[in-house]
């Protein structure tokens, strides 16, 4: 069998072409199949890739969040998936659980840190603050680290704590690579630009560093991103007496369809709307009551209230006030807003006003938080919220809180809002077989209510201890009824209670815990978890502050070393705060 002749169109010179067939043509078919296979190699060695040098592996990087709604939490985790796409490898630690001497092995260090009321902390992680921020915090020598700042502009300590971590890191021995940025409550576009900058600044600069992949499975059933949704209300009924000067309503919700898929110790973000009386007045003094347009937006979507140095200083910048500029230069406009409103700032100061300075001084307004004082498993799909009306006086005039008042007076049944979960896994049931003790003056009884309810549906076997507080047993007992029926059906162990007015000494529930610190302790040896809800100035501090005297007296332990003992219940999370 004789070859086919190569063609004279194959991409040879002629002489190679006879050369080849001289070759190949009389070969047998034996050496034409070696021959080809030869060649094949060939074409495959030479196009197989060259070795390279060994990848690296990804970076560490330290996410440390300090949260009191979650938003810091959220955005280590956005952190976290730029970073993994950047040569970066993450591990997001919650400040309430940080060891202070493992950052002493960190080379890289990003720290998200809220601020809580007037400058303090989030509570769960005071006791980790206070050590990092104390005289025995190691250095930090060589570490990166850049610092996210969240914080209200309502108050005069702005961002106080993320500012105080930032100075400390650099006392500490820290390298800032980033500078750190401070957030108001419209806090996503800055963060967002921040964690770009930060992200590049630490990532490393090794072109052949690898990237961590982030794999999303999908898991079926995965609790959805919670979303804003309309409500119905069903029950709007105030506790109070007639004859308290408190006015606290009981609101039950209901949604068309499933309710949100809230578990005990959950809050639901309310979306208020302000008063249109204080809208109009606000606009009156302003000199833009013509404008039905703004007026309808300011009722519905700007904060009308908050006056904050930020609000100050655009005030004083736009319109070129003069008294408000001295203000500000003679640094005494942080004592000037102490107790005083928008609505103070334009009366006090008039000027001729724009729509687009009145804009430029006002921010979104903010949703309320509010504890959800129901269990699904006893209400279906009903949520309910217990709400006090905020009513105080400042600087001669009356004020009123915006969500609170627009509940109390001007809603009633049948009415809708809008609200959206909020998740609060740090304030969570334990084991239905452990014991709890649950502290909850006033509103703060609310997350109880739920936790009382879902014990009881599901037949939990751990005993459940209240201590209750408010002003007056006979205008003020807070769903009293439902607490003697627990107590009858036992889903209620026992209840303290403390009524700071019915007697000439104030009595508060602080002091009933220290009445009862043997039991109390008793139960905590035992292994029950310990809930506080309520108010974050006082009340949180004195309980904390009575059950280490509590620990120092029943265990007859030295101060410090009735500290230790309370610092582990928090470290073990069986003492857990929700405070406002």
């Amino acid at each position: 069998m004789s070859a086919i002749p190569i063609p004279k169109t194959a991409p040879f010179l002629d002489e190679e072409i006879e050369l080849l067939n001289r070759v190949v043509g009389p070969a047998s078919p034996t050496q034409r199949a070696w021959l080809a296979g030869f060649l094949a190699g060939v074409e495959a060695s030479s196009a197989a890739p060259q070795p390279t040098t060994a990848q690296l592996p990804a970076e560490p990087l330290t996410i440390v969040f300090a949260s009191e709604s979650g938003n810091s939490e959220r955005l280590a985790g956005d952190i976290a998936k730029a970073a993994r796409k950047n040569g970066l490898k993450p591990t997001i630690v919650d400040m309430a659980d940080l060891d202070v001497a493992s950052l002493t092995s960190t080379r890289r260090l990003v720290v998200i840190a809220a601020t809580w009321g007037e400058g303090e902390p989030p509570a769960r992680v005071a006791r980790v603050y206070a050590e990092l921020m104390g005289d025995k915090a190691p250095r930090l020598d060589g570490v990166e680290f850049g610092v996210l700042a969240l914080g209200d502009t309502a108050y005069v300590e702005f961002c106080a704590v993320g500012k105080a971590l930032d100075e400390r890191l650099v006392a500490l021995g820290g390298k800032r690579v980033v500078d750190r940025v401070d957030c108001d409550l419209d806090f996503a576009a800055p963060a967002a630009d921040w964690i770009a900058r930060t992200v590049k600044a630490l990532a490393p600069t090794d072109a052949n560093r690898g990237t961590v992949i982030e794999v999303d499975f999908g898991k079926p059933g995965a609790a959805a991103k919670p979303e804003i949704v309309e409500a119905e209300i069903t029950d709007h009924i105030d506790l109070n007496s007639s004859r308290s000067d408190k006015e606290t309503i009981h609101v039950a919700l209901a949604f068309d369809g499933a309710a949100p898929a809230y578990e005990p110790g959950d809050s639901l973000d309310l979306y208020p709307e302000n008063d249109p009386a204080e809208v109009d007045d606000l606009l009156k003094a302003a000199g833009l009551s013509a404008d039905q347009e703004l007026r309808a937006e300011f009722i519905k979507s700007r904060d009308i209230h908050t006056l904050s140095l930020k609000s100050l200083e655009t005030y004083a910048t736009l319109t070129g006030h003069q008294y408000v500029k001295a203000l500000i230069e003679n640094d005494a406009a942080r004592e000037w807003i102490a107790g005083r409103q928008l609505i103070d700032l334009i009366t006090y100061f008039p000027i001729a006003l724009t729509v687009e300075h009145l804009r430029a001084i006002t921010r979104p307004l903010a949703p309320r938080a509010y504890s959800i004082a129901s269990s699904r498993r006893d209400v279906g799909e009903e949520a309910h919220l217990l709400i006090s009306a905020v009513r105080y006086e400042s600087r001669g005039r009356a004020r009123k809180g915006v969500a609170s008042n627009q509940v109390a007076e001007r809603l009633k049944r049948g009415d809708r809002v809008r609200v959206k979960l909020r998740p609060n896994r740090h304030f969570a049931l334990p084991a239905p077989d452990r014991d709890i003790i649950m502290i909850g003056p006033g509103t703060g009884v609310a997350p109880f209510r739920a936790f009382v309810q879902e014990r009881r549906a599901t037949a939990a076997k751990g005993r459940n201890w209240l201590f209750f507080g408010d002003r007056q047993f006979t205008h003020d007992f807070l769903y009293q009824l439902e607490w003697q029926d627990a107590l009858n059906d036992g889903a209620l162990t026992r209840m303290d209670l403390a009524f700071s007015r019915d007697q000439p000494e104030k009595i508060y529930v602080q002091d009933r815990i220290w009445e009862r610190r043997a039991d109390l302790v008793e139960w905590l040896d035992g292994g029950a978890s310990l809930y506080v809800c309520g108010d974050a100035k006082a009340m949180a501090k004195d309980v904390r502050a009575t059950l280490v005297r509590a620990y120092a007296d029943v265990k007859s332990l030295a101060p410090e070393l009735a500290e230790q003992a309370v610092v582990q219940l928090e470290r073990d999370k069986r003492y857990l705060q929700d405070t406002y």
